[in-house]
C-alpha cells in the first residue's frame, strides 16, 4: 500500500478514535457526576476524628483518616466508609459473627431460647441486615464510580493514540508532493 492509503487511514483512524475518546471522557464524568449527586442526597458524613479514634480495627482508622468530618460523595469515601465504619461496626455489634451466622442462629434457636434472648438475636439480625443494605449501596456507588474512572482513563488514552495517529497522518506518512518536471525551456 501507498504512503497515501496509510496517511488516509491514519487520518480518519485519529478521528474516530479522538472522538470515541471524547465520548468516554464524558461519559466516566457522568458517571462521577451521577454517583456523586446520588451520595450529597444521602447527607452521610465520614466519621470525626473521635469516631475513627473509637474503632478497633487500625486498618479502618487508616482508611478513614483521609476523610474526617467530609461529606460522603465519591466511590472511595464510600468504599471506605461502607469496609471500614460501617462493617466494623456490625462485626463490634456481633461479636464478629456475619449477617448469615446470626440469622442461622436466630433461626435455629426459636422457641428454644428465652424470648429475652430471641428478641435480642432478632434485634442483632435486623440491624446487621440493615449494615448489609447499606453497605451494600455503598458498594455499588464505588463500583459505578470504579467504572466511571476507567472509562474517563481509556478515554484520555484513545485521544492521545488519535492525537498520535493524526500526527502520522497529517504529517510523518504524509506523501511528498510530486516534483515539477523540468519544462522544455529549462
Amino acid at each position: 500500500m501507498s504512503k497515501a492509503i496509510y496517511s488516509a487511514l491514519a487520518k480518519v483512524l485519529a478521528a474516530v478514535l479522538v472522538a470515541a475518546g471524547a465520548a468516554a471522557i464524558v461519559g466516566g464524568k457522568i458517571a462521577h457526576s451521577t454517583v456523586s449527586e446520588q451520595l450529597a442526597q444521602e447527607r452521610i458524613d465520614m466519621p470525626s476524628k473521635g469516631g475513627i479514634e473509637a474503632l478497633k480495627d487500625k486498618e479502618s482508622k487508616e482508611e478513614l483518616r483521609p476523610y474526617i468530618g467530609q461529606r460522603l460523595t465519591t466511590g472511595p469515601q464510600a468504599k471506605a466508609f461502607a469496609d471500614h465504619y460501617i462493617r466494623q461496626h456490625m462485626l463490634e455489634a456481633s461479636g464478629g459473627k456475619t449477617f448469615e451466622e446470626v440469622s442461622g442462629q436466630y433461626m435455629s434457636s426459636r422457641g428454644k431460647v428465652s424470648a429475652d434472648q430471641e428478641a435480642k438475636l432478632k434485634d442483632l439480625r435486623q440491624t446487621l441486615f440493615e449494615g448489609n443494605s447499606v453497605r451494600g449501596m455503598l458498594l455499588n456507588a464505588y463500583g459505578w464510580w470504579t467504572v466511571g474512572t476507567i472509562t474517563l482513563f481509556a478515554g484520555v488514552g484513545l485521544v492521545v493514540l488519535g492525537i498520535a495517529l493524526a500526527i502520522l497522518g497529517f504529517g510523518v506518512l504524509r506523501p511528498k508532493k510530486a516534483e515539477a518536471k523540468p519544462t522544455e525551456r529549462e
